[in-house]
């Protein structure tokens, strides 16, 4: 007999072999149902898997949040069967769960189509209908590269040759097809449903490298109801819609080009955002006591190695030689005396040496220094996504150097900082992540329990709620991340604040302390925005490009109704001006409603229109962006609304 506990802490003893389907079924039929998984001592498990002495059980529901994950994962296998019965020559190689999804990689020789996709699904409904069950085999490494050299599938052989010695090699069954897989999976096809939707073909290279075979990749997305589904294909149609690359082609903001390969070029129109943005961050941060300084972007390779960046960063980090003394062939011949450089790809070890410099006391703690750090980061040419993913960036960055002691009150200054600006831009929904020890990292076991015991109740004593996600922290040190949510739910991770032990001591930094001893200080690295680009980026897609009034590039547009009245149209500008609200004339001899239809296209938060009434009574016409109506209101009481409007969220109190 073997005991099994319960998650209420019941004991309980069963027979020998008993797997998890039998014990769920004795149980109660209607529980036995439902259940399509379980987990065994915390980990995802078979149903059919057989339990033994002291296991803990809890069973996995169809409808709980951890059989999501199942729902893709079998979809995955479902869509591969579904491939190869249309196209039998096709190989199968990897078809991992991700956000939201699944995707599989396929070797064939003409990639996959979108019009495929219909055809694709079409089977995959059919096999999941079967609801063959899911089975799974133990084979000897000898057995399972044979079975799949003879069916020519050369990739799978690959990965079974990627297995450690030792560790088994696991085959799933779905009736009559079967594929090389970790697992865990449900108890067949039937438990998947059919919320699912095939999404979108790409290629891919295997195993990620560009020297590799290129491979047809299908994304798809499953969820365990159909409304679940519903609104995640209604939240990609937004998404389309709000693409803050089509955006800003359309808006004239900005453009990419190859010649600067991940760099924005800023039109006049997105600079005037990115101004007001940074003009915003500055004016916040500067009311908080921080000190904003400029470090330089080219830095001798000597202090990143020292930091630590250099052994971490390097693929990631452009380097060039400081003196270029002759060319061969167009290739740099570098003297014996040339230093390597690299342009930075993060700012805190600038600005270790700006506190280094001179003697620091207790009584000058904390010092919090602010930057617009413009860094480089040599991503890869299939990562880069628009404003999203630069390799040119802007940060808010900013350090803190503090005490130990002071470790908590800076956590809840930057916390409430933090949240005074998420909710000022719009963002109310902000969720916090306390990330831990990665497996490569700086520093002793012992600093990095003082690390994360010190940053966890600094947040706890702040009330706010977080949750813990294991070995995602930076390699010098523990840290939040802040999460918001936008206007279609999609969430992002802007906001950080890492605590660092490791940093400051490398470096060299110090403090006297009250009895006149050196000390080392803590180090607080701390963003809100992130990049400025990136937040930017965001920003264009939860307005949907409808920029509030204090951001939008063109403010108001006077449009005349006919030519005899540009006189005061170009007046009611200037007064507009005057008050220093970005404002054109529209004096084109166009039709009014082609004008206002064009401007409203191009998202200008409001249109004075003006006729010979209005000139007459010096009033204006207002038509507001998305509202069909119009108000007429004199003009110095429109000009102070929309001067009131246009305010920075800062300064409308002042």
């Amino acid at each position: 007999m073997i005991n099994v506990i319960f998650p209420d802490g019941a004991t309980r003893q069963y027979a020998n072999g008993i797997t998890g389907s039998e014990l769920v079924e004795s149980i109660s039929k209607s529980l036995a149902k439902k259940t399509v998984a379980m987990r065994v001592n915390g980990e995802l498990s078979d149903l059919s898997d057989e339990l033994f002495d002291g296991a803990k059980i809890e069973f996995i529901l169809r409808d709980d949040e951890a059989a999501l994950e199942l729902i893709r994962h079998d979809c995955a296998h479902v869509l591969a069967e579904a491939v190869q019965e249309l196209w039998p020559d096709t190989q199968v190689t990897i078809g991992p769960v991700i956000e939201n999804g699944f995707y599989y990689d396929f070797a064939r020789d003409e990639p996959f189509s979108m019009e495929d996709l219909d055809k694709i699904e079409k089977r995959m409904r059919q096999i999941i209908e079967r609801g063959a069950e899911f089975t799974k085999e133990i084979w000897s490494r000898e057995k399972a590269k044979q079975v799949f050299a003879t069916k020519g599938e050369h990739y799978k052989v690959e990965l079974i040759d990627a297995i450690a010695e030792g560790e088994s090699v696991k085959i799933y069954k779905q009736g009559q097809w079967f594929d090389l897989c970790r697992g865990p999976h449900m108890r067949s096809t039937k438990d998947i449903g059919q919320a699912f939707k095939l999404i979108k073909v790409a290629g891919a290279y295997w195993r990620g490298d560009s020297n590799n075979a290129m491979l047809s990749r299908i994304y798809g997305t499953a969820w365990a109801k159909q409304k679940q589904l519903d609104d995640y294909l209604h939240m990609l149609e937004e998404a389309e819609k709000r693409d803050h690359r089509k955006l800003g082609r359309e808006l004239d903001l900005f453009h990419f080009q190859e010649e600067a390969m991940g760099s924005v070029f800023w039109h006049p129109n997105g600079h005037i955002i990115y101004n007001a943005l940074e003009q915003y961050i500055r004016r916040k941060v500067s009311a908080a006591d921080y000190k904003e300084i400029k470090t330089p972007e080219l830095i001798d390779i000597k202090l990143w190695k020292k930091s630590g960046h250099w052994a971490k960063f390097r693929e990631n980090m452009f380097v060039v030689p400081d003196e270029v003394p002759s060319m061969e062939n167009d290739a740099p011949i570098l003297s014996g005396d040339a230093k390597l450089m690299a342009l930075k790809p993060m700012n805190c070890p600038a600005h270790v040496q700006i506190f280094n410099q001179g003697i620091k006391s207790y009584r000058d703690l904390p010092l919090r220094y602010a930057e617009f750090g413009c860094c480089h980061r040599n991503e890869a040419h299939g990562a880069l996504h628009g404003l999203m993913r630069v390799r040119q960036m802007t940060q808010d960055d900013g350090h803190i150097f503090c005490t130990a002691e002071q470790i908590k009150s800076e956590t809840e200054n930057f916390c409430d900082l933090l949240d005074s600006i998420y909710h000022e831009l719009g963002f109310d929904e902000v969720n916090i992540l306390l990330a831990t020890r990665p497996k490569v990292r700086a520093g002793s076991d012992e600093v990095w329990d003082l690390a994360e015991k010190s940053l966890s109740e600094a947040l706890s004593s702040t009330g706010r709620e977080f949750k813990i996600i294991e070995g995602e922290g930076a390699f010098y040190g523990p840290k939040l991340e802040f999460h918001l949510k936008d206007a279609i739910g999609r969430t992002w991770q802007c906001g950080t604040l890492q605590l660092d032990f490791v940093l400051p001591e490398r470096l060299e930094a110090s403090y006297i302390d009250k009895d006149s001893k050196r000390q080392t200080p803590v180090m607080l690295h701390r963003a809100i925005l992130g990049s400025l680009e990136r937040f930017i980026g965001i920003l264009i897609e939860n307005h949907a490009g409808r920029m509030p009034m204090w951001l939008a590039p063109t403010q108001v547009v006077v449009a005349p109704i006919t030519s005899d009245i540009d006189d005061y149209a170009i007046k009611v500008v200037e007064q507009l001006k005057a008050n220093n609200i970005r404002a054109i004339s529209d004096l084109r001899s166009e039709k009014i409603n082609y004008k206002v239809r064009e401007h409203s296209h191009a998202k200008v938060p409001a249109i004075f229109v003006v006729g010979k009434r209005e000139a007459e009574e010096n009033t204006v016409s207002i038509r507001r962006l998305g509202s069909q109506g119009q108000s007429v209101m004199a003009l110095k009481e429109a000009i102070n609304n929309i001067v009131k409007e246009a305010q920075p969220p800062d300064l409308k109190n002042l």
